[in-house]
């Protein structure tokens, strides 16, 4: 909105009626029991230490120690108590609630439903009373009581409900903050007794809790992305976000139509996107009679698939490629799928091709040509199942009676021997991570166990050091560099101090030169190997495949990363989930850094829309890891469903800015689809001279460091002429079994093209029978161009 542009009298009413009214904060969680009245709680009483006034009501502990311990200190609203079905349950006590009048309620039960006569059946309905009134709520949700939810709960988790809220309840809230619980955690909960009061104790299940876990993630980053639309809009920002996918098909009313959008709908699943299906039709000119049947099966199939269907209408062929990209920028597309064209080379010449056309006009947006594997017209090209893959029954029983060999001997007691691996993962530092890992070290102290702290990072934030408590700390390793004397982690004698648990904070740091490991990570390994369990921090922008993701939101180039591997590697990852406003209204009150950084950044780093980015980021990065942690564990149960064909990724790379990009991208699309992945890069005559140079040799031995750190395979060959690198490509792909290629935009000039050639149009043209997909190149200043 223009600041200076005039209110209208209806913006002023809504203004100043907005400021009249109370605020609505939302804890949601995947099941009772994740900590949503424990962390409604602590709120309130930090609030209440601020000086507002906060009480409680129809608030239930179910006698868990933890949360009692948070009662402390706050006033008490009496509840109005009746049964059902034998069973106590509280409604809220709106006449004294109005007549005392506090600041804040803290509120249990979003979702319950009132004694029969009460004045309002729901107590949501109680919730906008008070709110009308200027009192400000806090309370309590789970996922499966919201009404679009509780089919999927049903269907997935066997989890039956009655009293649900509809579906636009979190839309009303100023704020709805996420508590994310591994379902280890859950278990160990139950385990011990503090769960002895759950209605739900038969669904207490893995399999249950982890998909109730990712829906709670995935429906947070849906009320997220909305947000963060809605912020890139203010600000005139066009095109993908960087934080989540969005899948276009472009298709036509045609026989091949449903595979174009089938195939999009599988990568739209694997990569947890939406799926966008755009038709193309000629202005003034009606659809044939097989048009209009191909129109109608394709509406239910796009239906069936959860996608949206949008049918716009061009004067020209000219006009179709500008028309398709302009589309996908304005509905932040992040991948358009395509079909290879079937024109020859010399029709290409004449008539032009949309393909090429596209690509050149392509900004931030990759470019998915879908491979022509079909014989006939409607002949399946996508099988439902790999031929060999599944095993029988009988064959699967079997594996039981195997008898081991000596290395599979060592390595499942290299698995018992190992610890116990946890990470806390936020979206940005001053979320809770190190407060939350200190809380946990305590409990366990607690019940026994011997915990001890490896290394940590307070950066003076005094509610962190107050976790400290009856906490061991190990004494730093002093490392004298350039005429000091530095500090880092002491992993000897940690390991001869032999701790069950150690917290580690910061896990991507990057030790001094003279450390034993380069990065702080390594040591985390050698101590699980040793039997110690860790306990560590790190934050999302860490993970070495979402680097390029993290600058297109952010404009910061992270240069501390960690493997991916290394969350695959732990038993339990679990998110810190904090709201952009309160993150920032902490870090003015100078609770993350010092006072005299905290405008520098606000205004950087920690801007309102970085924040919500980097937040959506770390939800559907977890909701995944959940997801892919579910299909190992119970196969059928992965919301996504198994990939069942049979994937190599093949990524072709020179020395650019552009190739790290190009890995990172292929190691994304491997992971999601449990692909092999091989990148190749090929040295052509004309850069035989540059094998010789070190700076070349550095650019390709980084590239190598990080396709190996990310689990792929480097390549090299040497080619002569450099006309034929193109079939090369094609040739080694083909050796391997590759089903798709990754390669970048071009960039070569016209001249370039004329003298060598271009690779991306040969590989274009001579590999339709392989997926191709091109990444295009980032650019910050895309601009959305009117028509020519």
């Amino acid at each position: 909105m223009d600041p200076f542009k005039r209110k209208t009298p209806e913006e002023i009413l809504n203004s100043i009626h907005k400021l009249q009214q109370g605020r609505l904060k939302i804890y949601i969680g995947a099941v009772s029991g994740s900590g949503k009245t424990y962390h409604m709680l602590r709120e309130g009483q930090a609030l209440q230490e601020q000086g507002i006034d906060v009480v409680i009501c129809a608030v239930s502990t179910k006698q868990r120690p933890e949360t009692m311990e948070q009662l402390a200190g706050l006033e008490r609203v009496p509840s109005l108590h009746w049964h059902r079905h034998g069973v106590e349950q509280k409604d809220l006590n709106l006449e004294a609630l109005l007549l005392r009048n506090p600041e804040v309620v803290l509120v249990d039960g979003l979702a319950h439903r009132n004694r029969p006569r009460a004045e309002h059946k729901t107590r949501l309905e109680d919730i906008k009373l008070l709110l009308a009134r200027g009192i400000s709520v806090i309370t309590t949700v789970n996922v499966y009581e919201l009404e679009g939810v509780t089919e999927a709960a049903k269907k997935l988790a066997g989890i039956s409900v009655k009293e649900t809220v509809p579906d636009d309840t979190l839309a009303l809230a100023d704020e709805v903050q996420l508590v994310d619980v591994t379902p280890e955690t859950l278990l160990q909960r139950l385990s011990d007794g503090h769960l002895r009061n759950h209605t739900e104790l038969h669904h207490f299940k893995h399999g249950n809790l982890s998909i109730l876990r990712e829906l709670a993630l995935r429906l947070v980053a849906e009320g997220v992305n909305e947000s963060l639309e809605k912020h890139r809009e203010e600000l005139g920002l066009i095109g993908p976000s960087g934080a989540a996918e969005r899948i276009l098909v472009s298709t036509q009313y045609h026989w091949n139509g449903s595979i174009y959008v089938r195939r999009g709908q599988q990568v739209a699943r694997r990569l947890n996107g939406d799926l966008m299906v755009v038709v193309f039709t000629k202005a003034h000119k009606k659809l044939t009679k097989e048009q209009q049947v191909f129109k109608q099966s394709m509406k239910k199939l796009v239906s069936k698939v959860g996608g949206t269907l949008e049918e716009l209408s061009i004067v020209s062929r000219r006009e179709l490629s500008w028309r398709l990209v302009h589309y996908a920028l304005s509905h932040n597309v992040t991948r358009i799928v395509l079909g290879h064209s079937k024109q020859t080379r010399w029709q290409e010449l004449w008539q032009g091709s949309l393909v090429y056309e596209i690509l050149r006009k392509m900004k931030n947006i990759d470019v998915f040509i879908m491979a022509d594997r079909a014989a006939q017209e409607g002949e399946r090209i996508l099988p439902a199942r790999v031929a060999g893959k599944e095993k029988p029954l009988q064959e699967a029983k079997g594996v039981a009676y195997h008898r081991l060999s000596s290395h599979e001997v060592d390595e499942k007691i290299g698995r018992i021997k190992r610890g116990t691996f946890k990470v806390y993962i936020g979206a940005a530092p001053g979320v809770g991570k190190t407060y939350t890992m200190l809380r946990e070290g305590n409990m366990l102290l607690k019940k026994g166990v011997r915990v001890e702290i490896g290394l940590l990072e307070t950066h003076g934030r005094k509610e962190t050091a107050n976790q400290v408590g009856n906490l061991p700390i190990i004494p730093k390793q002093q490392i004298r560099y350039q005429a000091r004397v530095l500090e880092e982690m002491d992993t000897e004698a940690i390991i001869a101090s032999n701790p069950d648990v150690v917290l580690v904070d910061e896990l991507a740091h990057t030790n001094m030169p003279g450390s034993k490991h380069k990065k702080r990570y390594e040591d985390v390994i050698e101590l699980l190997d040793a039997g110690i369990s860790v306990i560590a921090t790190v934050n999302v922008q860490h993970l070495e495949s979402l680097n390029d993701a993290v600058e297109q939101m952010t404009g910061v180039r992270v240069r501390e990363t960690i493997p991916d591997f290394i969350l695959r590697l732990a038993d339990e990852v679990e998110l810190i989930d904090v709201t952009p406003e309160a993150l920032r209204q902490r870090m003015r009150e100078g609770q993350i850094y010092a006072m005299e950084k905290v405008d520098q950044a606000l205004n950087h780093f920690f801007t309102s829309g970085n924040l919500i980015a980097l937040r959506e980021l770390a939800l559907r990065e977890l909701a995944d890891d959940v997801d892919e942690r579910l299909e190992a564990w119970e196969r059928r149960s992965s919301l996504r469903g198994p990939w069942r064909r049979k994937e190599v990724i093949f990524v072709c790379v020179d020395t650019s800015e552009q190739a790290e990009r190009l890995i990172r991208r292929g190691f994304r699309i491997a992971h999601r689809l449990k692909a092999e992945w091989i990148v190749l890069h090929v040295l052509d005559s004309s850069l035989r001279h540059a094998a010789m140079d070190s700076e070349y040799r550095k650019k390709l031995e980084a590239l190598e460091s990080l396709t190996i750190r990310l689990g792929g395979r480097f390549e090299q060959v040497s080619l002569e002429p450099s006309r034929h690198v193109a079939a090369k490509l094609i040739l080694m792909a083909k050796e391997a079994e590759a089903t798709q290629l990754v390669i970048g935009q071009s960039k070569c000039s016209v001249w370039e093209r004329l003298r060598r050639g271009s690779i991306m149009k040969t590989i274009l043209r001579e590999a339709r029978h392989m997926d191709v997909l091109v990444v295009s190149r980032y650019d910050p200043h895309v601009k959305l161009e009117p028509s020519s």
